[in-house]
């Protein structure tokens, strides 16, 4: 079972960007990966995916702000985060987007003025 760790999150103003990353333990190429988040008192929610071939798909709240990426070579699988929001504040994780297993530990993102 392949297993998650994610950096990369930090506190940021309004507007500002952040780029995530989430190793993974083993590979993932031919799997369809998935960015998380769950906001406080919320339920988790996937907010991008990258199929194998490199397909993404994005909810409209973080479409065009949003890009997800993967490096096969190196197990990991990156979100690009441009013109943060407050409503983007949230513990953000990574995993296979379907029937995730084990989770990590997540990253913390605060945007904030």
């Amino acid at each position: 079972q392949v297993q998650f760790v994610e950096s990369g999150g930090g506190l940021v103003q309004p507007g500002e960007s952040l780029r995530l990353s989430c190793a993974a333990s083993g590979s993932v190429s031919n799997r369809t990966m998935a960015w998380y988040r769950q906001a406080p008192g919320k339920q988790r929610e996937a907010i991008a995916r990258l199929g194998p071939g490199q397909r993404t798909a994005y909810p409209e709240s973080v479409r065009g702000r949003f890009t997800i990426s993967r490096d096969n070579t190196k197990n990991t699988v990156y979100l690009e985060m441009n013109n943060l929001k407050p409503e983007d504040t949230a513990v953000y994780y990574c995993n296979v987007l379907y029937n995730p297993q084990s989770w990590g530990q997540g990253t913390q993102v605060t945007v904030s003025s």
